[in-house]
């Protein structure tokens, strides 16, 4: 398969610093110049990671980056091959047909982004296959039609691994169509300088928010079905930069999202007591 050069303007070299460019980013590693490799070589991408690790904000950042318009769904256990593709609708006396988003990424050449792809039903997965290899094409079968994915178009999908025990992994099959980033949470201090940034939130209060939520994630006898993702770090920074107290921003913003549990809730309390 050809590949492109990449313009100028999109080089690896020359593409702006995330803390300049919106929206904002920060890498943890090489995943920047891996998507911008991925999208040159016209090769779909696979983010595999926890909830709230930067996944979602990271496509949207190299989507600016790249310069190309960003289509986003938002799987889930319904999601099927026509919600993608498209349908046929009524309007008044007519019968008219109707682009999904996967038909409207291909035409125009934008990035598709599946967000939590393996909750997605199986037949959408399979309606995928013909844009993750070679052939780079999309077949509607409805409208008799095969379009070719133009040079810009770009696959990425994430997912969460383990989720609910193993029942939303994606097959083998299916990941081997794709090449992988795994995203987890960034070191204390990048983390807590994420949170200070996008929250607005004095750095000592940021870098207490990751001290806590570093805590819950070790803390494994704390049954939690999720742990503390920098996204609620981001919303509790928020509620303290405008002016909630620490204690009240963690209670709302990050222990009573993880747990409905009133020993889990308490022992998180206690935790923020100690650190706030």
């Amino acid at each position: 398969m050809a590949t492109r050069p990449i313009p100028p303007e999109v080089a690896v070299e020359s593409i702006p610093k995330p803390e300049t460019y919106l929206p904002y980013y920060c890498p943890i590693d090489q995943e920047c110049d891996v998507f911008i490799h991925a999208w040159r070589c016209q090769l779909p991408l696979l983010l595999k990671g926890p909830t709230g690790t930067g996944k979602s904000r990271f496509v949207e950042h190299m989507a600016a980056r790249l310069e190309r318009p960003l289509i986003t769904v938002s799987c889930h256990e319904e999601t099927s091959a026509v919600d993608l593709v498209g349908r046929y609708l009524i309007q008044g006396a007519e019968t008219v047909w109707q682009d999904g988003p996967l038909t409207r990424a291909v035409r125009s050449g934008a990035i598709l982004y599946l967000d939590e792809f393996a909750e997605a039903r199986p037949d959408t997965l399979v309606a995928l296959h013909a844009l993750t290899d070679h052939r780079r094409c999309l077949y509607i079968d409805r409208l008799n039609q095969e379009l070719q994915a133009p040079e810009t178009f770009m696959l990425v999908a994430s997912f969460n691994p383990g989720y609910q025990r193993g029942l939303k992994e994606l097959k083998p099959s299916t990941r081997q169509r794709f090449l992988a980033l795994h995203f987890d949470y960034p070191s204390a201090d990048l983390e807590a300088q994420i949170v200070s940034a996008e929250s607005g939130v004095a750095v000592v209060s940021a870098r207490k928010l990751v001290q806590f939520a570093q805590k819950v994630r070790q803390g494994v006898e704390l049954g939690l079905s999720e742990t503390v993702s920098t996204r609620l770090l981001v919303d509790a920074a928020q509620l303290i930069a405008a002016g909630l107290p620490s204690r009240l921003a963690c209670e709302v913003g990050v222990i009573e999202p993880l747990s409905d549990d009133p020993d889990t809730r308490q022992a998180l309390r206690d935790l923020v007591a100690l650190i706030f």
